[in-house]
């Protein structure tokens, strides 16, 4: 009996992560399961749970000139040809797509070989590239309740959550505890691909037109570009503010259970965590998105009252400097907040996700036989 699942997800974490956590499952269940995706996934490639990585090639839409245009249709073009390849010898029962311009190749590919396939749209609101992909998959499946998308769309969408990887899970369940009066203040700090150059500039500002009294208390862990650590690393040592950085953090579940607060972006991956685990944050989503995705998924958690959106051109070191200060007065608020982004979390999202991929299998298996 052919129990291959391929998957594919854009090289990031916050595709990658979801896409982790359902291989660990469906190996769990006797699947085998590879993984297509580009060579940005080299730092993860150690962790993830697949038999073996298939490196596509692809390309996003960088420019409109005629010179970006050719390139972006050849990567295309050979990234298809690829993914049919890979599709022609695995024949896989099921082909799941977790978004990001990679995924397009291999998504395409199955369509037009006939490949059931199942697009997983982590964020509170379905882009424009993904409905492209949504329209010919078999199933979608979503996170969070997206509103007001085509009936073609909902008419197959299945809300299973956002799959977070095992060592989430292993994390969670240690209650959240407030700063104490005379104890520090945990604080941690991460941007993910596309934000932790913002926080390397901002939190040193900040914390220098922060009060005595606050700098002090915080213990600031950060994720830093590899680039940027030596001079962040001088501004806090001028500051006298203990703190450790990082290019990349293999931990980061447990320091999110270890802090009291996290500031972070609003991708999907980073609040299923955040929910999951239960931790307060101030999130910050990235600006100039076309679709505003991490705009929809902030937003959700604050109407929860789990974290506090502040839009990057708000959040400037005075702002969050005010913000330190009051938490630091008003712990209840850190509290409360963790209880209410617990509230929110899908531990059993993986389950579910990995429940509708066997069953889309299993209507393969039964419909064109075992094996095809």
């Amino acid at each position: 009996m052919n129990k291959t699942i391929l998957l594919t997800a854009g090289g990031t974490g916050g595709h990658l992560f979801p896409a982790q956590a359902l291989a660990s499952e469906l190996g769990r269940r006797g699947w085998t399961v590879e993984l297509a995706t580009d060579e940005r996934a080299d730092r993860f490639g150690e962790a993830f749970p697949a038999r073996k990585i298939h490196i596509i090639s692809s390309e996003t839409l960088r420019g409109r000139s005629p010179i970006s245009l050719v390139k972006t249709a050849y990567r295309l073009a050979r990234g298809l040809m690829q993914s049919r390849a890979v599709i022609g010898a695995l024949r896989p029962r099921v082909v799941v797509g977790f978004g990001g311009y990679p995924t397009f190749p291999p998504m395409f590919a199955a369509r037009q070989m006939g490949v059931p396939s199942i697009l997983h749209e982590s964020n509170g609101v379905m882009g424009r590239a993904n409905k492209m992909l949504a329209r010919g998959a078999t199933a979608i499946a979503t996170s969070v309740p997206i509103e007001n998308l085509p009936d073609d769309i909902s008419v197959k969408s299945v809300e299973t959550g956002n799959p977070v990887r095992d060592a989430v899970i292993a994390a969670s369940g240690v209650a959240y505890q407030a700063p104490e009066a005379d104890g520090p203040f945990k604080l941690l700090v991460f941007g993910g691909s596309q934000g932790a150059r913002f926080f390397s500039d901002l939190l040193p500002e900040s914390l220098k037109l922060a009060s005595e009294t606050v700098r002090s208390k915080i213990k600031l862990v950060q994720q830093c570009r590899p680039e940027d650590l030596e001079r962040v690393r001088t501004a806090y040592g001028d500051l006298g503010v203990e703190v450790e950085l990082a290019g990349f953090f293999t931990d980061m579940p447990e320091r999110i259970v270890a802090s009291h607060l996290v500031i972070c972006r609003a991708g999907a991956s980073s609040l299923s965590e955040l929910t999951i685990l239960g931790r307060p944050a101030i999130l910050v989503p990235l600006p100039g998105a076309l679709d505003q995705d991490q705009s929809a998924n902030a937003k959700g958690l604050e109407k929860a009252g789990g974290a506090w959106p502040i839009r990057q051109i708000d959040l400037t070191p005075q702002r969050l400097a005010s913000e330190f200060e009051r938490f630091l007065t008003a712990p209840n608020l850190l509290d409360a907040a963790a209880r209410n982004a617990l509230r929110q979390g899908k531990p059993d999202a993986v389950a579910r996700l990995a429940d509708l991929v066997e069953d889309i299998a299993d209507k393969k298996k039964l419909t064109k036989g075992d094996g095809a």
